[in-house]
């Protein structure tokens, strides 16, 4: 039977950056700064509260919807089928599903 080995030791902690700045590069020039940006399941999102847009990328296509008097906080953490499916967003309100909002236009 062979000794055993010492443990390695843990490699040193990396010393902490700052957060990147949001990746601006793709949704449409002209919005202002959002408020809340993230993604889930291979759709990434970015709410424009000034302006009442929602831009959501999905599949290579980039679309903006009109929010009315939602304010998006997040995606709500649901499963969605292999295609990606349609996400939900939480608001004040309780959650919304992208089909209910009004598609104002479209990019890529």
């Amino acid at each position: 039977m062979e000794p055993m080995k010492p443990m390695k030791g843990m490699k040193p902690m990396a010393p902490m950056t700052p957060m990147a700045e949001p990746d601006n590069s793709w949704w449409p020039q002209g919005l202002s700064n959002p408020s809340s940006t993230g993604g889930q399941n291979g759709i990434r999102y970015a709410f424009f509260p000034e302006q009442r847009r929602l831009v959501v990328e999905q599949s290579g296509k980039v679309r903006q919807y009109d929010t009315g008097s939602h304010r998006i906080s997040g995606v709500s953490q649901q499963q969605h089928n292999a295609e990606g499916g349609a996400p939900t967003f939480a608001s004040q309100d309780g959650p919304v599903d992208l089909a209910s909002l009004k598609e104002v236009g479209q990019q890529r």
